[in-house]
Order: C-alpha cells, then sequence, then structure tokens
C-alpha cells in the first residue's frame, strides 16, 4: 500500500515553504550587486569630476598659450578620452548591474552557467581544504601524543 502524499495545495499554510520570501543567496546577490553597481558609478562619476577639473584649468593655459596648437591638440585628446573612459565606466556599472539583477532575479543570462560551475569548484575546493586543515590538525595531535608517550614511560 502506498503511503498517502499530500499536494502543495492541500498542505496547511504552515506546511508550504516559502517562495515569495528571498533566500540569503538572493540577499547576498543584492548586495553584491549593489555593491559592484555603486563602485563603477562612483568611478564613472570620479572620472566625470576629473575631466572638468582638467578641462577648467586647461583652459586658461590654452587661452595664454594659444599660438602653440600641440598642447591644445594634447589637453583635447585627454579631455575626450577622459569623457569617453567616464561613459565607458557608467555604460559596464549598468551593464554588470543589468545581468546580476536578471540573475539574481532566475532569468538565466548569458555566461550564469559559467559563473555557476566556477562557484560550485571554489566551493568544493572550500570543503575540500577544510576537511585537509581539520585532518592535519588531528594528525599533529596524535603525532604529539605519540611522541609524548615514550619520554613519560622513561621518566
Amino acid at each position: 500500500m502506498t503511503p498517502f502524499i499530500m499536494s502543495d495545495q492541500q498542505k496547511p499554510m504552515a506546511q508550504r515553504p516559502q517562495e515569495s520570501s528571498p533566500d540569503s543567496r538572493q540577499a547576498a546577490r543584492f548586495l553584491t550587486a549593489a555593491t559592484l553597481g555603486v563602485l563603477l558609478l562612483g568611478l564613472s562619476g570620479i572620472t566625470l569630476t576629473g575631466t572638468v577639473l582638467a578641462l577648467i584649468i586647461a583652459t586658461p593655459v590654452l587661452v595664454l598659450f594659444s599660438p602653440v596648437l600641440v598642447p591644445g591638440g594634447i589637453v583635447l585628446f585627454l579631455v575626450t578620452t577622459g569623457f569617453l573612459f567616464s561613459g565607458g565606466c557608467g555604460v559596464a556599472a549598468l551593464v554588470a548591474l543589468s545581468w546580476i539583477y536578471n540573475y539574481a532575479a532566475g532569468k538565466h543570462p548569458p555566461g550564469a552557467d559559467q559563473f555557476d560551475y566556477a562557484r560550485a569548484r571554489i566551493a568544493s575546493k572550500a570543503r575540500e581544504m577544510k576537511e585537509r586543515a581539520k585532518d592535519y590538525g588531528q594528525t599533529g595531535q596524535y603525532t604529539q601524543q605519540k611522541g609524548q608517550e615514550p619520554t613519560q614511560q622513561a621518566s
């Protein structure tokens, strides 16, 4: 006779798994996404601020040395490069936030399989190293006890 199995619809509310509440892994993903996004956006803002300050400082130099166009070309190149780098950091931050949001939401963005595989490998190695350290600690205690026995017997 097979045992009676209740479906999720028949179980009382206390026995149903909480599907809507986020688990600790989702919270960690969200915190990682937020931290990464804030750091990248901060880098973008700092670069933009530095570029604007460099432009403000370089403008009087260009006016004073206007007959010399080479410094003007260099400054223009540096300012353009700064703005492009700043914009690139902003775009990278938005793309990273979008990817992490999609991953945390379970939408399986490109590269999620590789990320999960790497995470599993790291966790596996961490467990293996923990076991090795535990075994090494026990082996070290065993050899210390064995080494002390003959000296205690000789006394």
